[in-house]
């Protein structure tokens, strides 16, 4: 089977694309469940992690919308891991 008959193909950017939104959406769906918490570095991560993900799928098609909203997603992640690690810091038992 070549490429031309099938379906569709999945590139590894558009792996990284769907990769990345599920990650989003998960990290969203665990917060609502209360199962993370807002300020910590897990929910942080999980949107960064994604963004980038979604960032790299760009490689496939660049969409000047999705560049704008990932980036932005990321460096707010970027400064909620920060404001995280700052205030486990500043609290030595984690609370």
């Amino acid at each position: 089977m070549n490429d031309s008959s099938a379906l569709f193909t999945l590139h590894w950017w558009d792996v990284a694309g769907l990769s990345g939104s599920a990650l989003i959406l998960l990290a969203f769906f665990l917060l609502q469940i209360g199962r993370l918490r807002s300020d910590g570095p897990i929910y942080q991560v999980a949107n960064l992690v994604g963004a980038l993900g979604l960032l790299a799928s760009l490689v496939g098609g660049f969409n000047i919308s999705v560049f704008l909203m990932e980036t932005a997603w990321a460096l707010v992640a970027i400064y909620g891991l920060l404001r995280s690690f700052r205030s486990r810091k500043s609290d030595p038992r984690g609370n």
